[in-house]
């Protein structure tokens, strides 16, 4: 069977596209490592310390291209202890949250909060995703919005309380009687 250029049109579109994308990957990843990250590095650097926030930075490669910078809040003793034995006692160790920028594998920047979790006292949360961006559309203002939600987020979980209920939990009886009111 003979096709036409007509038939092939449609074809040729999509392998266009393909190929634009398959080059904004290269040239995110290039964006990346020409000057992205450290610009990551400095917003949330001058943003915490002009905040107050006591933090690290890190800088994670341990795989090329798929490289991260995570703002974290540290370790240290949760206050819980368990007994090893006797009178020994084991602190069980708090991670107090980290605001993560990972490269994606296709050179977009996957933006993610991880809450602070106590080890041996539940599972941690799942990461929560604030955006996925491409380089040019990471702009100075989403840093500050960022670090804002990142700070509120760490603040409602180390508040814990079951005063206010989570929005997916409303089920129950009493959810037909505050209808009614």
């Amino acid at each position: 069977m003979a096709f036409t250029e007509n038939d092939t049109a449609n074809l040729r579109r999509k392998v266009e596209r393909l190929k634009e994308v398959l080059a904004n990957t290269v040239r995110y990843r290039e964006t990346w490592q020409n000057g992205l990250k450290k610009t990551i590095m400095e917003q949330l650097k001058a943003l915490s310390e002009v905040a107050g926030l006591t933090f690290s930075l890190e800088e994670r490669h341990e795989i090329e291209n798929l490289e991260s910078v995570v703002l974290t809040l540290g370790l240290e003793p949760s206050g819980l202890r368990e007994p090893v034995g006797g009178e020994i006692q084991r602190d069980l160790i708090k991670q107090n949250g980290s605001l993560v920028y990972q490269q994606l594998f296709n050179g977009k920047i996957l933006v993610i909060i991880n809450l602070p979790y106590i080890e041996k006292y539940g599972q941690p949360q799942q990461p929560r995703t604030l955006a996925i961006y491409r380089p040019e559309e990471l702009k100075e203002a989403y840093f500050l919005q960022h670090l804002e939600t990142f700070v509120t987020d760490v603040s409602n979980w180390e508040d814990y309380d079951d005063e206010t209920p989570e929005p997916n939990q409303r089920i129950g009886f009493k959810l037909n009687f505050e209808n009614q009111k």
